[in-house]
């Protein structure tokens, strides 16, 4: 669910430090038809009142700030009624921050060096309520960042996540495991012989009964659980 109606262009909030970065964002963005610039911010702090004043579909978080940073404005946001998708800005391909990010809901990440075409791709994607960033992704990063010690409380999490999973009834597991394996719905409707709609049904209930706000959460949430 998000802030702003689905119909119109894609109403995005840029949230950097680097006014430079900002512009070229605004430039890279604000060249696609369909997708509309709506604000600024410099600071984690100005999210919230932008929000509420503008209505983005889409919020682009740079992560590290001074004041406020973005995950501290990511978890602020992902607690509000009907919030915004959140795409984590970086320029590193494995970090704790970011997957911190990830575990309160924000939609996936994207490097800062990403080529245009991909940037507004990824933008249409998460506006359609797709996460942008695949499980196996997630897993990369979760193991890169639990070998260097920064993603520390894993047997907490362990425990905490099989709790959650146990919540589901077994073919809600069965759906979970297989999102947690990267699968789309087509490929979980083939493997455990549902239609396609049917699978979708399962995942809303999945996310419903687990208080989670996208895929992304459902494959973290499978990772811990079976690590």
């Amino acid at each position: 669910m998000t802030t702003a109606d689905q119909d119109g262009p894609i109403r995005v909030l840029i949230v950097d430090d680097d006014p430079m970065v900002r512009a070229g964002l605004s430039m890279i963005l604000g060249g696609a038809g369909d997708i509309e610039i709506v604000g600024e911010a410099a600071d984690g702090a100005e999210v919230p009142p932008l929000v509420a004043e503008h209505r983005p579909r889409v919020v682009l978080m740079d992560i590290r700030m001074p004041g406020v940073d973005g995950l501290t404005a990511t978890e602020a946001l992902r607690r509000t009624s009907a919030p915004p998708e959140v795409v984590v800005l970086t320029t590193f391909h494995a970090d704790a921050q970011v997957l911190r990010a990830l575990r309160a809901g924000a939609a996936g990440f994207l490097l800062k060096d990403i080529a245009p075409v991909d940037l507004v791709a990824a933008i249409r994607k998460v506006a359609a309520g797709e996460p942008i960033l695949s499980p196996a992704v997630t897993r990369q990063l979760i193991s890169h960042v639990a070998d260097r010690g920064a993603d520390g409380g894993a047997g907490d999490r362990t425990q905490r996540a099989r709790k959650l999973l146990a919540r589901l009834s077994e073919r809600e597991r069965e759906v979970a495991m297989a999102v947690g394996q990267g699968k789309s719905n087509a490929e979980i409707g083939r493997e455990l012989f549902m239609s396609v709609p049917t699978v979708k049904a399962h995942v809303s209930r999945i996310l419903t009964k687990l208080d989670l706000n996208n895929r992304v959460q459902v494959a973290l949430l499978v990772y811990d659980a079976t690590s």
